[in-house]
């Protein structure tokens, strides 16, 4: 067997950690205090006590000389491509290294044992994978270390008792600083312990190391960011908020009319009763009758409130000294396998509604200083920030944004997995999948801005809400601008389910053989069989039965759903393998019994409370994880077919990926969208489409 390292390391930067890993290592004041590190072939951790070779520190010069023989032998395997390094969270450890070497830390000789951790459905944190999976007392994660951190890791306040000093250092604290060494080597304890305990059965499959290496690389690249459109935002921001901070004192008398202990009695003192001051009390608020005054200080609150400019505020924290944003993408950020947004989030930006001409306009406006033009043409500048966001995103010099998305992607994935046929045509059809559902619920045309249009929103609710088992709850949630009348949801979800009886059916059968799979019923099999509307054509032809009623379904070659149990680490894990080879993977699954029948139940970490928890799940949503796994395997595939072809993502939100091209490409476009609706093999029959634009800046199109 191959020799690895495991690596965890302890680290100084002036700049914040919620930065991102490429910001805090670009500080000037960086540095890495300890490197704790055991070979796979050794018994021993050790750890290497890099403040002593600082001269920062007054420190002996780094040489391999003063290096004991282990410590020697970690240098060359740090930058040997032949000895695989595995550290948790290895992006932190690979980055915050290669600044430190100052050369590149290719991300193929790295692997993440979060990554093994997530992929069965384990919390994210060191500590919590530790006590998740029990380990023994003396291989977990020292809970001293957050103490510890807090002291050498950031800067400290000046004070007389500490002789006004910045930063401690290992001579400050000599006691405290071995605890830390011994803490550093615990890590490294943990994390072998860990990866010694899941990884063994859990390699993920190929494709998901070479997507790794994909993902890191996207992070290394970064996207290049407006600072200087974030810089002018904020110091405006700061400016009036305090002018709008000073007008409400005048107005209330009050010291800091922003605090809620003070507001409320002043506005109590005007008759307004108000319990509480939230953004839906303050607009209910401010649509009633109000004294003048009171109305323009709620106005006031409602302004302070909008957070619209805390992402450029992020943006400015997180560029590095190029101008990029790096490390913002975190990948397998869900159980689906899905990425999550880190630091500006891309995931949670607001839609912008402006078009391009006006996105120009404010942004030149703002650009040259001119906030009081940008307040005359727009009002209150809150929501102009607040659309603004994306276009902070910007190409590199000489380049354009190519976006690319998926159209409706869950919709036709599920339509694929259950094998609804007349969904599967409209999509092939190039329909419009909304009119459609409206049709087969009222059994009427419904044409887009044509005949009975109005009801197309509400077939719009219809599949947003109830493809994966919602019903009249999901609707409610679901219809925002009160398009569906109540009483007609019952009769809606009974409709859509009649009109797709396929998924209805693959909710029950997932559910089922889930749940004998959990029983100890061997390994459940779910075939996934294709409708093909040229064989169906034909059996009518050859039966006479009448245009559009034949609902054979015929096996298109595609890999089946694999449920199957597996034991990794003496717990038991039920495991959904997905036509694309990876595992969705649910810990500790234990079926109960109660009144509504038998219910599947597994660990997970509530997102809320972030404890860890048994959680219930169904056909419905487990139907939801299979499908959205399936979505994000087919972006997968197509980011690393578009970077193969030289395309480079600089980020992606969703189901959408933003490339940065050469103006002198003028084909990229074409290229990006034909390969977005191109084929998968391992989903054949999958109709794929992709909406592709280019712009200046990032926005929605």
């Amino acid at each position: 067997m191959a020799v690895e390292v495991g690596i965890d390391i302890e680290t100084y930067s002036s700049a914040d950690i919620k930065s991102g890993a490429y910001a805090y290592s670009e500080a000037p004041d960086f540095q890495i205090l300890l490197i704790g590190y055991k070979f796979s072939d050794e018994k021993e951790v050790h750890c290497i006590d890099l403040t002593q070779y600082d001269d920062r520190n007054g420190g002996e010069e780094l040489t391999m000389e003063a290096l004991s023989e282990s410590e020697r032998r970690f240098l060359v395997a740090l930058t040997d491509p032949t000895i695989i390094k595995t550290a948790y969270n290895a992006n932190f450890e690979r980055t915050c290294l290669a600044k430190w070497a100052g050369q590149p830390m290719p991300s193929e000789q790295w692997r993440d044992t979060m990554i093994l951790a997530v992929q069965l459905g384990l919390p994210r944190s060191l500590a919590d994978v530790g006590a998740a999976i029990g380990l023994p007392e003396d291989q977990q994660k020292l809970k001293t270390g957050k103490a510890l951190i807090q002291y050498f890791c950031k800067p400290c306040r000046p004070t007389k008792s500490n002789g006004g000093r910045t930063r401690n250092m290992p001579e400050d604290a000599p006691e405290k600083w071995q605890l830390f060494i011994e803490y550093n080597k615990q890590d490294v304890i943990t994390e072998q312990a860990i990866l010694n305990k899941i990884g063994k059965k859990n390699r993920p499959v190929s494709k998901e190391e070479k997507l790794w290496d994909t993902d890191q690389d996207i992070n290394d690249r970064g996207v290049l960011l407006d600072t200087d459109l974030a810089q002018k935002i904020v110091s405006y921001n700061a400016q009036h908020q305090e002018g709008l901070l000073a007008e409400a004192r005048e107005i209330t008398g009050l010291d800091n009319p922003n605090s809620l202990a003070q507001l409320k009695p002043w506005i109590q003192s005007h008759g307004i009763e108000a319990e509480s001051l939230t953004k839906a009390v303050i607009a209910d608020l401010l649509a009633s009758d109000l004294p003048d005054d009171v109305h323009r200080v709620l106005e006031i609150r409602q302004s302070l409130g909008k957070t619209s400019v805390k992402k450029y505020q992020t943006m400015l924290d997180i560029a590095c000294p190029d101008g990029r944003a790096r490390g913002i993408m975190q990948f397998y950020g869900g159980h689906t396998g899905r990425w999550a947004g880190r630091s500006l989030q891309p995931q949670n930006l607001a839609r912008n509604t402006m078009d391009d001409r006006e996105l120009d306009g404010a942004r030149a406006l703002i650009k040259t200083g001119d906030f009081d033009t940008l307040e005359l043409l727009y009002g209150d500048p809150s929501d102009v920030f607040s659309q603004l966001v994306r276009t902070g995103f910007i190409p590199s010099p000489g380049n354009r944004f190519v976006v690319s998305d998926f159209s409706a992607i869950e919709a036709r994935v599920i339509a694929w997995v259950t094998g609804e046929g007349w969904r599967l045509d409209v999509f092939r059809n190039n329909g419009d999948i909304y009119c459609e559902s409206a049709s087969h619920i009222y059994h009427v045309p419904v044409v887009k801005h044509g005949i009975n249009g109005e009801l197309r929103q509400r077939g719009k609710v219809a599949e947003l809400a109830l493809g994966y088992g919602g019903a009249v709850g999901a609707m409610k949630s679901m219809d925002t601008t009160g398009s569906v009348p109540e009483e007609e949801m019952g009769e809606i979800v009974q409709q859509w389910r009649s009109g797709s009886p396929h998924i209805v059916h693959f909710w029950r059968d997932i559910e089922r053989k889930a749940i004998n799979c959990v029983q100890g019923n061997g390994p459940q099999v779910i075939k996934l069989k294709q409708y093909d509307p040229e064989r169906a054509r034909l059996n009518e032809q050859a039966t006479g039965a009448p245009e559009g009623s034949y609902s054979e379904f015929f096996d298109a070659g595609v890999a089946p759903l694999k449920l199957h149990m597996q034991v990794i680490g003496g717990t038991p894990v039920l495991r959904i393998t997905l036509p694309y080879g990876r595992d969705i993977s649910y810990w500790n699954p234990i079926v109960k019994d109660s009144d509504m029948g038998r219910r599947l139940t597994y660990m997970s970490q509530n997102q809320t409370t972030r404890k860890w928890e048994r959680t219930e799940t169904y056909g419905g949503k487990l139907t939801e994880n299979v499908v959205q796994s399936i979505a994000r395997d087919c972006l997968a595939e197509k980011m690393m077919m578009l970077e193969a072809k030289g395309y480079h993502v600089v980020f992606h939100v969703h189901d959408e990926m933003i490339f940065d091209v050469p103006r002198s490409d003028e084909g990229a476009a074409k290229v990006i969208d034909d390969a977005m609706a191109a084929p998968i093999d391992w989903a054949p029959g999958l109709p794929l489409k992709g909406g592709t634009y280019e712009c200046d800046f990032y926005r929605k199109d």
